[in-house]
């Protein structure tokens, strides 16, 4: 047997994994937790919402990048967490039980998988999701790394918050940051060396290898009657759009709200020939919240308002979203199947 840093997911096989990985999934106590053909978990009142998210390598995450940096097991662990437990937060509930399901090509590293389950925990708590079990999942062989997590969640009030819920004079407000992913990424996929990075630009790394999606936020706003919400995962313009579209409305972006957003990724944007307020409309996995509000004095803490909902044109398909009243290019913003 391989000295431990040197083992591989193909010398300790499926049981052996499952016995180094599953210590270390710690949530709150399920019902049932790994072991059996499912989890047994409690649903309050018994309604919830669940979700599903899939990574996969050199898809959405990469090992290796231009800059010389490496992405860690912990990373994407962290981001699959993050982005599963922020579809929760947009519907206006907490999250209450994950499970799991990973395809590993033979030469995985063990100590990578297990970095993995550390960052998919440690996200968990530290982003605030202590209601959250994880209860397991699945394992697989295949020829690229993936990771898959399915997240229930219990609403925080009697409704969901949906995005179809929009209409014209509603408030439109952001919670959480716009762009720092994006920089990030850039950064990471730029030919500027990682050593060479400022701790400003560390910064915007670490929001896209981990990002921190504001988990009370969702809650919070459902109960302050927020009309629509959805998680910023693509891109202001493009989860604009998705909204005007579901809503029937136009969602009419005022940029002079966004400059302090695109003054925070100035320098980064300088040192790499970008235009930082392209990060703030066009980038995506921030993870922050998109939400609608009847007038500006129901938003509540977190969020601040960034446009208004006005009737629609009928330029569009069901809806536009528009920067200062004019036309926008909501192409801006991530697509899996682009490219």
């Amino acid at each position: 047997m391989p000295a431990a840093d040197l083992m591989t997911v193909g010398n300790l096989g499926e049981s052996g994994l499952l016995k180094r990985i599953l210590p270390r999934l710690q949530g709150a106590p399920a019902l049932l937790g790994p072991g059996d053909d499912a989890a047994l978990i409690a649903a309050p009142g018994g309604k919830f919402v669940i979700t599903v998210d899939t990574l996969v390598e050199n898809q959405d995450f990469r090992l290796s990048w231009p800059s010389g940096f490496r992405s860690s097991g912990f990373d994407v662990g962290w981001k699959s967490a993050a982005q599963n437990l922020s579809d929760v937060n947009a519907m206006g509930a907490i999250a209450t039980s994950a499970v799991i399901s990973l395809t590993l090509p033979h030469s995985t590293p063990i100590s990578w998988v297990e970095d993995l389950a550390d960052g998919f925990s440690s996200a968990v708590r530290e982003l605030g999701a202590c209601e959250c079990a994880i209860g397991g999942g699945d394992l697989g062989r295949g020829s690229e790394l993936s990771i898959t997590a399915a997240v229930t969640g219990a609403l925080a009030t009697d409704r969901a918050v949906l995005r179809s819920g929009a209409r014209p004079g509603d408030v439109v407000a952001v919670g959480g940051v716009l762009g720092v992913a994006a920089a990030g990424l850039a950064l990471m996929d730029s030919s500027v060396s990682h050593v060479e990075w400022t701790e400003d630009e560390k910064v915007l790394v670490l929001g896209q290898r981990r990002p921190t999606p504001p988990l009370a936020a969702g809650p919070d706003a459902a109960r302050a009657g927020a009309s629509a919400m959805m998680d910023l995962s693509d891109g202001l313009l493009k989860d604009g759009r998705r909204m005007a579209i579901a809503s029937g409305v136009a969602i009419d972006f005022d940029t002079r709200s966004l400059e302090a957003d695109a003054l925070r990724l100035s320098r980064a944007a300088a040192r790499l020939g970008r235009e930082a307020m392209d990060w703030v409309l066009g980038g995506g996995e921030d993870h922050g919240l998109l939400a609608t509000f009847p007038k500006v004095e129901d938003l509540p803490d977190g969020f601040r308002a960034v446009g208004m909902v006005r009737k629609s044109t009928g330029g569009e398909p069901g809806g536009e979203v528009l920067l200062d009243g004019r036309r926008a290019d909501s192409a801006k913003g991530f697509d899996h199947f682009e490219g």
